[in-house]
């Protein structure tokens, strides 16, 4: 399957005639690179290999044979088999065309070779984007002259069926005005482009569905979107899309070694970046003495909250255009970017600030503070049958960190921790509710220490803070120097100290569930409003075909698919409601790490 040698190889040749081509619309370098990736990116390694040039590599960017029996099974578009195609009044023109391209390309792709020997089968996608030979009606010509391997003939098919789906295509409508398109966005416009429509209660499990690794083709484009973000061209790509001389990988020099794009990870998922502030207005700063200001999603003191920003917390203008004495603004909240409308009462004009500063994680730990868990003696183990304690875990044959390299194995990861901690178990009394007092906190520090993701079970105490910052050596000591941490407690940690231990928030429901989805840790986290009482934290884990999130008629995320301990113990589940919203909490965060 491509990867970032094949895609920088993807953007050296093609990315001047790209970002050309996508000038004035919502689509990507990245993008396009990923629905080539997709469609055509297996053959290309095989295809390079050979020494082919660039022109003979897009002249062979053919494939999915087709060989049906009678409409109603297998493919019902035109053409369904060789027949129904020869009866097309130039189809026997194509069959030739269609079937040397389907010998030519299986010399040098394995895959293919072993059903030449079918007189009856010949290829049905065409060009690097792979137009599909249903269109062959509308426009013979297309292939006949072979337009398919001419890049500009394709890219231009690929944007006007991006546009066309943008627009037209069922379940896109969100989508049909908008200028600019998240990564989540385009993968939704993908998968129409792929399969003609978009099902917004299905996410990205959609599109064509590859049995064999158990895949769709949404699944697909998203985890090839992020890898096209870490490589960019180290230098300019060639400006057309001429014969290049061949390009062999074990005689020829290689080429550049692909350069991984500023992306702060700290682990091993392909996390987002935080979504940068793009206003151009004025900035201000909150101006407030009490409580926060609510940041709304419609200019209106009765429009719901996005969420709070405390005193002196910077924003930036859209416009300085005021309705209904609110302003229009944008700003990121410890990484999480948020776009509503702040009351022009408690914003005052920034002093010296141009731009709104966007928080990354850190991808290494520095700082005098240190992660710390509980002591133990060497010989102690502290397993999931035993009560809860300040204690980290520490069996025998528990799950050591996520080993993984692609989203597949991480997400495999992430399920082997949460079937091995089974916090539903009865005899595992370390998540076992007693009463009113509920172990959500236990849980997910658990969940992320198995999945090598630092969540304090115990963190220093201010003195200890203190002594540590003057360079002192404090040893660690329970309710001394160290105390529990409480799902509150969580809740500020992870606001003061998350983003220097790799965590980056996220104000979006739809992408911490992605995350999750490609194999990240995530958590949803709620303060409750009285002190005393506790408040709730939970994993957020990779959907599967079986148990997908709850979304809207846009398809945005209501409810993610979670993990929890609490009054109630499951290993996944999208629960009854969404609780981090009810009136007993404060605040509520997601909060992602790679």
């Amino acid at each position: 399957m491509p990867n970032t040698k094949e895609i920088l190889w993807f953007k050296q040749q093609f990315r001047v005639e790209i970002e050309a081509a996508v000038q004035g619309t919502p689509y990507t370098l990245d993008m396009l690179a990923a629905i080539a990736s997709q469609e055509t990116g297996s053959i290309w390694p095989f295809l390079r290999r050979a020494g082919l040039n660039t022109d003979r590599i897009l002249e062979l960017c053919v494939g999915d044979i087709i060989d049906g029996t009678s409409a109603g099974k297998g493919r019902r578009a035109f053409p369904i088999n060789k027949a129904d195609l020869l009866r097309h009044p130039k189809g026997a023109e194509m069959f030739g065309i269609a079937r040397q391209a389907f010998e030519d390309m299986a010399k040098y792709v394995p895959g293919y070779k072993a059903y030449v020997p079918n007189q009856n089968k010949f290829c049905r996608g065409y060009g690097i984007f792979q137009l599909d030979l249903q269109f062959f009606r509308d426009d013979p010509e297309y292939f006949l002259e072979k337009r398919y391997a001419n890049f500009s003939h394709c890219l231009a098919k690929c944007i006007g069926e991006l546009r066309d789906k943008q627009a037209n295509a069922r379940g896109l409508g969100h989508l049909r005005d908008k200028t600019k398109l998240n990564d989540i966005e385009m993968a939704q416009l993908a998968i129409a482009y792929n399969s003609g429509s978009y099902d917004p209660s299905r996410g990205l499990m959609q599109g064509h569905y590859n049995r064999d690794e158990k895949k769709y083709y949404g699944q697909y484009f998203i985890e090839y979107l992020r890898l096209a973000h870490t490589v960019v061209v180290p230098e300019a790509a060639p400006a057309t899309v001429t014969t290049q001389p061949p390009i062999v990988d074990d005689i020829a020099p290689p080429p550049p070694p692909p350069v991984v794009a500023p992306i702060v990870s700290s682990g091993p998922a392909l996390v987002a970046p935080p979504t940068p502030v793009e206003a151009t207005g004025k900035v201000y700063v909150v101006d407030v003495e009490f409580d926060p200001l609510n940041l709304r999603e419609q200019p209106s003191k009765t429009a719901k909250v996005l969420t709070s920003l405390p005193d002196g917390h910077p924003v930036q203008a859209v416009s300085n255009k005021r309705v209904n004495d609110f302003l229009e603004v944008e700003t990121s909240l410890h990484g999480a970017h948020y776009h509503g409308f702040a009351h022009t009462d408690y914003l005052k004009l920034a002093k010296g600030i141009e731009t709104v500063p966007v928080p990354v994680p850190a991808a290494t730990v520095t700082g005098t503070l240190p992660a710390i868990i509980m002591p133990r003696k060497a010989t102690t183990l502290i397993r999931r049958t035993d009560p809860a304690s300040a204690h980290t875990l520490h069996e025998t044959g528990q799950p050591a960190g996520r080993k993984g390299k692609t989203p597949d194995e991480l997400r495999a990861e992430l399920n082997a921790i949460i079937d091995w901690l089974a916090v539903d178990k009865v005899s595992h009394k370390r998540y076992k509710p007693h009463g009113i007092v509920t172990y959500c906190n236990v849980y997910a520090h658990d969940y992320c220490h198995l999945a090598g993701v630092y969540l304090p079970r115990v963190w220093w105490s201010q003195l200890a803070i203190e002594r540590l910052a003057q360079g002192q050596t404090v040893p660690a000591r329970l309710e001394d120097t160290i105390d529990e941490m409480r799902a509150n407690d969580l809740f500020r940690w992870l606001r003061d100290f998350g983003l220097r231990f790799g965590w980056q928030r996220t104000g979006n429901l739809s992408k911490l569930q992605e995350e999750a989805n490609l194999g990240a840790v995530a958590v949803i986290v709620a303060r409750r409003k009285l002190e005393g009482s506790s408040g709730h934290i939970a994993p957020v884990v990779p959907e599967s075909a079986s148990l997908m999130a709850l979304r809207d008629s846009q398809g945005n995320v209501l409810r993610p698919v979670h993990s929890q301990a609490g009054a109630e113990n499951f290993r996944r589940g999208l629960g009854n409601r969404q609780w981090w919203l009810g009136d007993e909490f404060a605040e509520y965060a997601f909060w992602v790490h790679a």
